[in-house]
């Protein structure tokens, strides 16, 4: 056993995310899984895959190598479904995270950590609503997720005046993310913001407004080391945090006090880990920590 780690049966935990690997914002939820891990005396296996089911298939592997239990991403839930019923009848508990908040507890899955995506939405709606936003590009990196689509709706219903146009990219081919975007707004300069939903994309659109020039204020979900430096130089105007250290975390952890003790958390809700705006007002209370790669 690991120095410092709980004094309880070794417990095998899959964690299968849809995240793209190499993604700065999976990178944090794999770390705070993996601290979770190392503090339960867990032997943590993480593994994604962007399509659905690709993902459905890591389940059914994790299943099949009888795991303790397991944590999932739901960004695709119609397709996720048979996966998730095959580990119930199992008997392996499934927590849900990071995405599926509306159809975690319909499809049997024990426990949520993750935003609203619809109060994150709107929250943002409400701030560019309130800072003056007229006409909206909301840059959608994975069609078909469910939490992607429900940002973009959320900025709209609180922007009713407003234009509002979702614009879809591929964050499997980050080159064509900066081609497509650059065309965009080279075809259409008449954007005053434009809304990313990661990170990674946030750092394209400040690559693509610089060549072309457009006057648009940037602002993203997600942030990162780099997101730091954008805030700090006036790049990115916000970023909406979610948290996702804690998201792989609480994942973890809540299928250890579960297994050991029979504990659940949130009385039979959600746990939210979001939304918060990170600005140029906090952004240093967040910083070494972004730089350490945990937020």
């Amino acid at each position: 056993m690991a120095a410092g780690s709980a004094d309880t049966p070794k417990l095998t935990i899959a964690m299968i995310t849809h995240g793209v690997p190499g993604n700065a914002f999976w990178d944090v939820v794999q770390k705070g899984a993996e601290a979770a891990a190392a503090k339960d005396n867990v032997e943590l296996r993480y593994t994604s895959d962007p399509q659905a089911p690709n993902q459905a298939n890591l389940v059914q592997s994790a299943i099949d190598s009888k795991v303790d239990g397991i944590a999932v991403t739901l960004a695709k839930p119609d397709a996720m479904k048979p996966a998730v019923a095959a580990a119930e009848a199992a008997g392996i508990p499934v927590v849900g995270l990071n995405s599926g908040l509306s159809t975690y507890k319909e499809m049997g899955v024990q426990q949520y950590f993750g935003q609203d995506e619809d109060i994150a939405g709107q929250s943002a709606g409400e701030r560019l609503a309130q800072d003056g936003a007229k006409k909206v590009l909301c840059v959608v990196h994975e069609q078909g997720n469910v939490s992607l689509e429900a940002r973009c709706a959320g900025i709209a219903q609180k922007m009713p005046g407003a234009v509002v146009e979702s614009f879809y990219v591929n964050s499997q081919d980050m080159p064509s993310v900066e081609a497509l975007l650059t065309a965009k707004l080279q075809q259409d300069p008449t954007f005053d913001t434009i809304a990313t939903l990661d990170s990674s994309i946030g750092h394209v659109a400040v690559q693509s407004k610089a060549a072309t020039g457009v006057d648009a204020k940037i602002v993203t979900f997600g942030i990162d080391a780099e997101t730091v430096k954008e805030i700090r130089n006036g790049d990115v105007v916000w970023a909406n945090d979610q948290q996702p250290f804690l998201q792989g975390y609480l994942a973890v952890d809540s299928l250890w006090l579960y297994l050991n003790n029979g504990n659940t958390i949130g009385g039979g809700e959600a746990v939210l880990t979001g939304p918060a705006f990170i600005d140029e007002s906090n952004i240093d209370a967040v910083a070494d920590y972004a730089a350490a790669g945990t937020r």
